[in-house]
């Protein structure tokens, strides 16, 4: 925690992470792995390939015990490949299953995913992480559309424990994200795009655990912040003082989830070193069900005397994603634009002076120099 003058005074800036258990493939849990993917006349071409060299950098992950699924649509949807027992990694099963890809016809994204979700719940295990790839260019323009109604559905199974995660695949000028969004956000999993064949191998190959397992379901977090405070500025989907309205995200293993919030209070004169922050974090075993809690009390002195390197990092990746909405507003002036971005370069100076080697922080310079 660091005051936060910027925001107003008695103000702090206050950074909550909450990081899942590190896992290795060989401890990892097996995967039910059903792949949902368009083979609609879009995805000739390139998108097709990039499924392909995904399937390839997927395969190399796999072990014995693991089960793989290949759900194609167009027109029609059709299961390729059902319940297929991975017996090695690069599977050849697996990898004639992904080389053998062709596109044609329209794109009925509601009976792929009706199909597959038949295919991931026929093999579905209690002992076995359940997940769902869908894979897309974003179009769908035959059957069910509505976005409304597929996400609703995808979130009816993610109560089953069917994990949902979206590959969109295609280029920058191409691929729409909007369909894919409203389905993953339904089953509060990962979307994430494939645009070229290093993206494929750094998150099916290097990322393959975070990326399909499933260390923590339905994660929240609770402050409790002491009387006369409260947050007036928050980075991250959404909050609230009722937990009913915040939607529980799934967290996968060898990641985490940050919260950076502003808070301020009406009462400075109460405000000691022995002020107490209660943070709890509630969550659900993705295999038992089991709900679990963590609770810790932080002293305001403790706090203000951490280690802010990382709150830094986070401020710094908050005032750069501000800084790219303003930049693709076009309702904003040049000198707003200019500001958010100037904004962002301030606090990503002061997290460089701490981390000058922090290669993340490297990236979002690439990014605002670009601007």
């Amino acid at each position: 925690m660091v005051p936060d003058p910027a925001r107003g005074d008695n103000t702090w800036a206050l950074q909550v992470g909450i990081a899942a258990p590190v896992r290795t493939a060989d401890d990892r849990a097996n995967i039910n792995l059903t792949f949902v993917l368009d083979t609609s006349c879009s995805m000739d071409g390139a998108p097709l390939r990039q499924v392909r060299e995904a399937g390839t950098a997927m395969a190399a992950q796999l072990k014995a015990g693991d089960i793989v699924s290949l759900v194609t649509w167009s027109s029609s949807a059709e299961a390729v490949l059902e319940g297929h027992p991975v017996s090695q990694p690069n599977d050849p099963v697996v990898l004639s299953a992904f080389s053998s890809l062709n596109a044609s016809g329209g794109t009925d994204l509601g009976a792929g995913l009706l199909t597959g979700f038949h295919v991931a719940s026929t093999h579905a295990s209690t002992d076995l992480i359940n997940r769902l790839v869908l894979v897309s260019d974003g179009g769908a323009n035959m059957g069910v559309t509505d976005a409304e109604v597929i996400g609703t559905y995808v979130g009816e199974r993610d109560e089953d424990g069917i994990y949902v995660a979206g590959m969109g695949v295609g280029t920058s000028g191409t691929y729409n994200p909007d369909l894919m969004d409203d389905v993953t956000d339904a089953g509060r999993g990962a979307s994430f795009f494939i645009g070229d064949d290093t993206e494929a191998w750094k998150i099916l190959g290097d990322r393959f655990i975070s990326t399909f397992d499933v260390a923590a379901r339905d994660v929240r977090l609770e402050l409790d912040l002491p009387t006369g405070f409260e947050i007036v500025k928050f980075s991250g989907e959404e909050y609230s003082t009722n937990p009913d309205e915040i939607e529980p995200q799934h967290l996968s293993p060898n990641d985490s989830m940050v919260f950076l919030q502003s808070i301020q209070t009406r009462c400075p004169e109460s405000v000691s070193d022995d002020t107490v922050v209660t943070i709890r974090a509630t969550w659900k075993d993705p295999i038992s069900m089991e709900e679990r809690t963590e609770t810790l009390d932080a002293r305001f002195g403790d706090l203000l005397a951490a280690d802010p390197t990382l709150l830094r990092k986070g401020q710094a990746v908050g005032a750069t994603a501000d800084a790219l909405k303003a930049w693709q507003d076009d309702a904003l002036s040049t000198t707003h634009k200019a500001a958010a971005v100037d904004a962002a370069r301030e606090q990503l100076g002061t997290a460089l002076a701490l981390d000058a080697d922090d290669p993340d922080l490297a990236e979002l310079k690439t990014m605002l120099d670009a601007l």
